[in-house]
């Protein structure tokens, strides 16, 4: 791969915990950078690549405390590149996380999930934290 084979970024107050690496991209918790595009478009760049030269199963979780706007367009962004992996319907799942009473993540889950042709539920939990990140990842490496 031309790109780096992982980006690890910790989590800030500011922007969310990512993980990409092959077989694996996970992006949780509050998304309100000073500049989106600054933030994302590495990522965006990565899945990119990573979309057009990975052929394995992927499994893909997003969880967020807030989010705005321009980090949402990214998202959307990073989705519709996800959605043109080969056979996304059998090497791709995106699982949407969000805190149990958090319409508006709920909303958007749906709104993103409508937008896109790809696996993708829609999970309540009862928080959104660093704990509950590192439940979902230390599953997902053991499960995958």
């Amino acid at each position: 791969m031309m790109q780096p084979d992982h980006i690890i970024k910790d989590p800030s107050k500011r922007t969310p915990w990512i993980l990409l690496e092959p077989g694996r991209i996970f992006i949780m918790g509050r998304s309100i950078p000073e500049n989106a595009g600054d933030f994302y478009r590495p990522l965006l760049k990565w899945i990119s690549e990573y979309v057009a030269e990975y052929c394995g199963r992927t499994v893909i979780d997003f969880g967020f405390e807030y989010i705005n706007t321009s980090s949402t367009k990214w998202i959307y962004a990073m989705l519709r590149e996800l959605s043109a992996m080969r056979d996304v319907k059998k090497n791709a799942s995106v699982k949407w996380y969000y805190e149990n009473g958090d319409d508006d993540m709920c909303e958007l889950g749906f709104i993103l999930r409508s937008l896109i042709d790809c696996p993708f539920i829609v999970v309540e939990v009862p928080r959104m934290n660093r704990d509950r990140y590192n439940e979902i990842l230390t599953d997902k490496k053991h499960s995958s």
